[in-house]
């Protein structure tokens, strides 16, 4: 998801029920009066705890600035945004303003003409401020339909007061090493928190085995072909296989959510009831919702995820993404201005202090403190390239089958052929 993903705290809204539309669709409460008042709709995945509250007071105080534009702010669960939104897309009644995850998420719904062009509307200020290839997240064939908001890599968040209570005194660099602690923290408890039971935090892990299995040049291909026949993929599932076979994982994994309540597995890093988890590095900010007090894990760690024998691909490789925000194609020319105005240095800093999440205003990162953010961003800064998460690279038919892939083979209901065939059809299918 990732994101699946720029996931923060969540709580099931039932949309549905509320009858909600949008007026980008053109619906009656929406668009510009004849007084010159614009009302807009902005759908994000932030359903409690500070992350709503930034997206409230943010849109509140646009408002404020610009007293004729009204945002109309509506939090979405995180698992059903993608296809809540896709079905308001297909029906001509989509927000203005969404939750943009990218890759080839996006480019469908560039090819359906459901995004509105702003390349036009990004200011210099931006431009200077994001920097060409954080925009170019948010581009398809060099025009721009996303402003990103956010640096997402993502890595293995871990508790160093369980790590040194295990006896693991460094980070693993390795997949040998990185047993070899599994094997140490198993004896004080969980190794390795997972919240199968959403599928992509699973698909994470294949993910990753992939970046390192696979060169630069066969993610490129993969992402342009959907073709997954280079023997590079069948490793990567079967080094997962071979790694899930140690039960690293929590008992239950398969039917943990990710970021939902104490019990998911973000939970059990927040009480210290499992030592790491594989997560995007918005993982922090869903930590600290979810702990006693509600606050930052003050022990939180970060490391990359460690080199794999035998791999083709750059073990300083980084994978994640940088989810932004885009315009549905019948909004109003105000909501490029709000996408201007969400990545200056003042909101940046006030996004990071919500979700507790690298910005994307390299200004505002100035702002960063966590020891653990700085790692991210020290690793982010090093990566000889960065790979967008693979579900989103490969458009929402590939990536479902893959995560669902991968969540049978863990769950012993099928093999790394079956994810290769799977994603091999999907793809055909378009």
């Amino acid at each position: 998801m990732a994101p699946k993903r720029f996931c923060v705290v969540a709580t099931v809204v039932a949309l549905s029920a509320m009858g909600l539309t949008a007026c980008g669709g053109g619906d009656d409460d929406g668009g510009s009066d004849s007084g010159g008042n614009v009302s807009m709709t902005l759908w994000h995945n932030s359903t409690t705890g500070p992350g709503k509250a930034f997206w409230d007071k943010t849109a509140a105080d646009f408002h404020t600035a610009h007293p004729n534009v009204t945002i109309k702010v509506q939090s979405v669960q995180n698992e059903d945004l993608d296809g809540k939104l896709q079905t308001s897309l297909n029906s001509g009644s989509a927000p203005d303003l969404f939750l943009q995850r990218g890759g080839g998420k996006m480019a469908a719904m560039v090819e359906a003409g459901q995004l509105k062009d702003i390349t036009d509307d990004i200011t210099a200020e931006t431009k200077q401020a994001v920097g060409d290839a954080a925009l170019g997240t948010g581009q398809v064939d060099g025009k721009t339909y996303a402003v990103p908001v956010s640096i997402l890599p993502g890595g293995f968040w871990y508790s160093k007061d369980i790590f040194k209570k295990a006896g693991v005194t460094a980070t693993p660099t390795t997949m040998e090493e990185l047993s070899a602690a599994a094997t140490k923290l198993k004896a004080n408890g969980t190794p390795i928190a997972l919240g199968a039971k959403d599928a992509w935090p699973a698909a994470h892990w294949f993910y990753f085995f992939a970046l390192r299995n696979c060169s630069k040049d066969s993610l490129d291909a993969a992402a342009k072909d959907k073709n997954f026949s280079d023997p590079c993929w069948t490793k990567a599932g079967e080094d997962l296989k071979a790694f899930a076979d140690t039960q690293p994982f929590n008992q239950g994994f398969l039917t943990t959510s990710a970021q939902q309540g104490a019990g998911s597995s973000a939970g059990l890093i927040a009480n210290y009831k499992a030592g790491m988890e594989l997560m995007g590095s918005w993982d922090p900010g869903v930590i600290a919702g979810l702990t006693k007090d509600k606050k930052p894990l003050p022990d939180l760690g970060f490391f990359p995820f460690p080199a794999v024998s035998g791999g083709q691909g750059d073990p300083a490789a980084i994978m994640g993404g940088a989810d932004g925000y885009s315009c549905s194609a019948q909004a109003p020319k105000e909501c490029a201005d709000f996408l201007n105005y969400i990545v200056t240095k003042p909101v940046q800093e006030e996004y990071y202090k919500a979700f507790n999440s690298l910005p994307i205003n390299k200004d505002a990162q100035g702002a960063v403190t966590e020891d653990y953010l700085k790692a991210v961003l020290d690793a982010y800064n090093k990566a000889p390239y960065v790979s967008q998460w693979l579900d989103t690279v490969y458009g929402q038919n590939v990536g479902n089958a893959l995560n669902v892939g991968v969540v049978n083979l863990l769950a012993g209901k099928g093999d790394v052929a079956g994810i290769i065939k799977a994603v091999n059809d999907a793809a055909k299918k378009g």
